[in-house]
């Protein structure tokens, strides 16, 4: 199992966040109907039971991983910040209409250039973030046998 510096159970922890961002999915879809592009709105609910959902995923196979500590701590932080951006990008896109990268969800809507360039910040750090994690994960995988605990690790 990956290492990750400061969190004692990374494999728990990411189910409880994945846990987390599943309900806060579920409740964005409540608020659908009444925010100004219920569309984008609908999107975050997706994104927050989808993210959630691979956030469950992840820390489950979490022990079969077999990277350095430095890949297992920036997959673990990567991860988190990837799913829980992507929940609050769609959100506030749904709540400030700025769909500029985002047209067919938001049906042409634009928000201010402030929240625009929110938004895009937001979407792109993401996906790289997103990306790496899927990169990482899959060369975990690659490995013979997942690290419990060597000489000189503890």
């Amino acid at each position: 199992m990956p290492r990750v510096a400061g969190v004692s159970s990374p494999d728990r922890a990411l189910i409880q966040a994945g846990v987390v961002l599943f309900l806060l999915g579920l409740i964005t879809g409540f608020a659908v109907p009444v925010l100004p592009v219920p569309r984008l709105g609908l999107a975050s609910h997706l994104e927050g039971l989808m993210n959630g959902l691979f956030l469950m995923a992840l820390g489950l196979i979490w022990t079969r991983l077999t990277l350095p500590a430095w890949a297992g701590s920036l997959a673990f932080f990567a991860a988190l910040y990837g799913a829980f951006a992507n929940w609050l990008a769609t959100l506030l896109s749904a709540i400030w209409g700025a769909a500029g990268l985002m047209p067919l969800a938001g049906g042409g809507a634009t928000g201010s250039p402030g929240a625009e360039t929110v938004v895009a910040v937001l979407l792109g750090s993401l996906s790289l973030a997103m990306v790496l994690v899927c990169l990482l994960t899959l060369a975990g995988l690659r490995g013979s046998s997942p690290i419990t605990s060597r000489q000189g690790d503890q």
